[in-house]
């Protein structure tokens, strides 16, 4: 009798399992590497989108010894980090020549640009977090002149700038905080959702990703306070705004949500087959540009909401449009290309 319950139980608590794994939104499939097992991006399928990176002919290759990363477009530059190095780089627009600025420890998380500065947000030492904070850098003499001690809450965020603060989601408990770039003091902070990671400043209000949540938040910019949050796909982390809308990347599934910044509706769920950790996304030249490892750039058209572009191959890692270009953080070849838009 005492077996018979026993081997019931295990039954029961074997198909409840499965019911819940069969509601789960399915994982990405993984295979071994040398580096142990690493995300399967299959990409899309749609004929005559997919070709190789050795394809495209950059216009210039700078090269960024190190870990060239986050990107920022200025009037003038192409602003890249460099975690390892402690630095940012500023690659010239015209001339396509680098320079290295000393900012602080690991600079991570993004990077903005906003009131004749460039932010900079620091993780800090590594498992003592010492350093971490976020740094200012004057566009016009290229140094640091304030360091605030407001950190980014996940190596991979973002921060944003709008018409008058800088924003950060500064906390993983789920603090969305405010900085006054007149004083470079905290002047408030916002509760969203724990987990929360990347802020995106668009249409009077800053919309931050809760990985955790699968949601969209959007943040009143003026009163400080929590509009909405839009359910969007499974772990969305990087995030941009064009075209009347926010896009999401989401890494659970590898989609990418289209939301109205007006009405707040989803107007497209978008397959790019990109699951997985990194990347990064910008909007320009008529819709959104995306990179991962693998898939170093995948577009996705504005009109009709589908990719009709997608490069394979080695590169990639963070990304950026301006100057007429394409910018391509290429991590791993500690480079940057630039990449004229018309030849793509």
């Amino acid at each position: 009798m005492e077996i018979n319950l026993k081997l019931r139980s295990l039954i029961v608590m074997s198909l409840a399992g499965a019911t819940l794994f069969a509601q789960e939104t399915p994982a990405p499939p993984k295979k071994k590497g040398p580096g142990g097992p690493r995300i399967v991006r299959p990409g899309v399928n749609t004929p005559g989108v997919k070709r190789g990176m050795d394809t495209i002919k950059p216009v210039a290759e700078v090269s960024i010894p190190g870990v060239p990363d986050w990107q920022a477009v200025t009037p003038d530059a192409l602003w890249v980090s460099n975690g390892p190095k402690n630095t940012v780089h500023r690659i010239d627009a015209k001339t396509n020549a680098a320079i290295a600025v000393e900012v602080g420890t690991r600079p991570c998380s993004g990077l903005a640009v906003g009131f004749g500065s460039l932010w900079v947000p620091l993780c800090g030492a590594r498992g003592t977090g010492e350093g971490k904070g976020l740094a200012r850098v004057d566009l016009k003499t290229n140094k640091v002149i304030a360091t605030i001690p407001i950190g980014p809450a996940d190596s991979e965020g973002g921060v944003t700038v709008s018409k008058d603060a800088v924003w950060i989601v500064s906390d993983a408990k789920g603090v969305l905080t405010r900085i006054d770039p007149k004083t470079n003091k905290m002047k408030a902070e916002v509760t969203v959702p724990a987990g929360s990671v990347a802020a995106y400043y668009s249409e009077g209000a800053v919309w931050v990703t809760a990985n955790k949540s699968g949601k969209l938040v959007k943040v009143d910019a003026k009163k400080n306070t929590v509009l909405k949050e839009i359910e969007v796909g499974p772990q969305p982390r990087f995030l941009t705004a064009g075209g009347g809308s926010v896009w999401t990347v989401n890494q659970g599934d590898g989609t990418v949500t289209r939301v109205d910044a007006k009405t707040d509706a989803v107007i497209a769920k978008i397959e790019a087959g990109i699951p997985g950790g990194g990347g990064e996304v910008a909007f320009g030249e008529g819709g959104v540009w995306v990179t991962v490892f693998d898939l170093p750039i995948t577009f996705i058209d504005a009109k009709t909401n589908t990719v009709t572009k997608q490069w394979t191959g080695p590169g990639g890692d963070a990304i950026r449009v301006g100057h007429g270009s394409v910018w391509l953080s290429n991590l791993r070849q500690q480079n940057v290309w630039r990449i004229d838009t018309k030849g793509l």
